[in-house]
């Protein structure tokens, strides 16, 4: 992330009245910066490490689809279930605290997953990691908000942030191929044990010790609520790929879940230090973002596992080949999400964020109408798709986290961090399972693409309606 050439001391007060600028960074900013995305992209790696190799996993352990289905979801039904209260405990204890105490989580069930005997303690291990990942993701944003204490750099530490989780997903779906094909998917874990191993080594050189806030109360019947609502809800649309929609395995805990979330908004409204104030969700901007960032999840999500399944099964592609179909998406992500601090710099978070996810739409309609033909070729059928969709999921990615993060006083950063990866877990589960729904592949693709270009719309509506430039935000960024 480059915002400024001037070097500073990195021991500075950038918090004082004098000195030197706190907009200007130095070496020791970028390493801590490098740290901590090292770590969010190790997050949503982990996420998709077992994603390719799954029907591997499936014929060692003698699993049914139905077990295979809930060892692919046990990371993000943990992960998204327990986000918010991870937030409150980063901003209750501090966040290099948090942090180091999901990394420990994290990395423990990551060393105990590859020597799993069996399903029981594979998912056993796979939910301790995403319980893990749910303390240490908002953490690592609260310490990001302390390692860069500026407004107008901390707006643009975020749009880089925002493109990290679809660059972690991409490297789980293209890494996970080659490992299963070469070595082993028991290998996938330890790419995860490695990079939390080496953060709790290096955090506390990098990284500032951020301050807890000790009045604030956790909201322990808040948290309960929440996370297994969330839970409960996204397991019941997780299994409809298995179970029919009105089978009691579906109805049952999606309706449970229902009805703790309708609890939880309630108890929310009227409890004192509330998990999550009611109006950090409806304010217009902020719930735009978040629906941005949960359908560029959804369909960027539908895509690894959509053409995933068709290389393989339609036209009996090896994983390792399969992995490497997805080489350009990888390219023009990581294009996509280098420029897009400088173009939410010229011309705003909300315009590249409308503009993201108008591409990605793009690019999804155009797999719809010729990627998912067995007997089209490769260049002319899935690589116009597979260029457009990442280049605009980066964007959106990256101009909606800003958005999010826009306004929030440092001691909800961890409430913001919680709340923004939960729509980047829920995008994957919740809406993706609702997508499809609708019929075949093809149509799916169609209508999550359609569905992006609402949302682009709308983005833009807002911002018409709200033309005032906030300060907090990159030179030249608008609402």
């Amino acid at each position: 992330m480059t915002v400024t050439d001037t070097p500073c001391d990195p021991d500075t007060d950038t918090n004082a009245d004098t000195g030197p600028n706190p907009t200007t960074l130095t070496t020791h900013h970028r390493r801590a910066f490098a740290l901590l995305g090292s770590v969010q992209i190790t997050l949503i790696f982990t996420l998709a490490a077992i994603a390719v190799p799954l029907p591997e996993i499936g014929r060692v352990f003698g699993l049914e689809r139905a077990d295979l289905i809930l060892l692919s979801a046990a990371y993000g039904l943990t992960f998204a279930g327990l986000l918010l209260f991870g937030g409150r405990l980063s901003d209750r204890y501090g966040g290099r605290r948090a942090l180091t105490a999901g990394l420990i989580l994290f990395a423990a069930a990551s060393a105990a997953a590859p020597f799993a005997p069996g399903i029981g303690t594979l998912l056993a291990a796979r939910f301790a990691q995403g319980a893990g990942a749910a303390l240490t993701a908002p953490a690592a944003m609260t310490v990001l908000r302390a390692v860069f204490p500026a407004p107008t750099v901390y707006g643009k530490a975020m749009a880089t942030w925002g493109g990290l989780s679809v660059l972690g997903a991409t490297a789980g779906n293209l890494l996970s191929g080659v490992i299963a094909e070469l070595l082993s998917w028991r290998w996938s874990f330890a790419v995860p044990l490695a990079v939390a191993v080496a953060a709790l080594v290096l955090a506390p050189r990098l990284l500032p010790d951020t301050p807890p806030s000790r009045g604030r109360a956790l909201d322990l019947p808040g948290a309960l609520l929440a996370t297994a609502g969330i839970t409960l809800a996204s397991y019941g649309l997780v299994v409809t790929d298995a179970l029919p929609w009105f089978s009691a395995g579906v109805l049952v805990p999606l309706l449970i879940g229902a009805a703790l979330l309708i609890a939880f908004w309630y108890a929310e409204r009227r409890a004192g230090d509330p998990l999550l104030p009611p109006r950090f969700l409806l304010d217009r901007r902020r719930a735009l973002a978040l629906a941005a960032i949960a359908f560029s999840a959804c369909a960027t999500a539908m895509t690894f596992v959509t053409l995933s399944l068709h290389l393989q099964q339609d036209r009996d592609w090896s994983p390792l080949r399969t992995s490497a179909a997805f080489v350009p998406f990888a390219i023009a992500l990581l294009t996509s999400g280098r420029a897009a601090g400088p173009l939410i710099a010229r011309f705003g978070p909300r315009v590249v964020t409308a503009a993201g996810l108008a591409t990605a739409g793009a690019g999804l309609a155009l797999l719809a109408l010729t990627g998912l033909d067995p007997h089209a070729a490769y260049a002319s059928a899935l690589l116009p798709g597979l260029v457009l969709l990442p280049a605009g999921a980066a964007a959106s990615f990256a101009g909606a986290a800003v958005l999010t993060t826009h306004g929030v006083p440092h001691e909800r950063t961890g409430l913001a961090g919680g709340v923004l990866n939960t729509a980047m877990e829920l995008g994957p589960t919740v809406v993706f399972a609702i997508v499809l729904t609708f019929g075949s592949d093809a149509v799916s693709l169609a209508a999550t693409g359609a569905a992006l270009a609402l949302v682009a719309a709308l983005n833009l509506r807002v911002q018409r309606s709200r033309p005032s430039r906030p300060s907090s935000l990159p030179q030249g960024a608008t609402q």
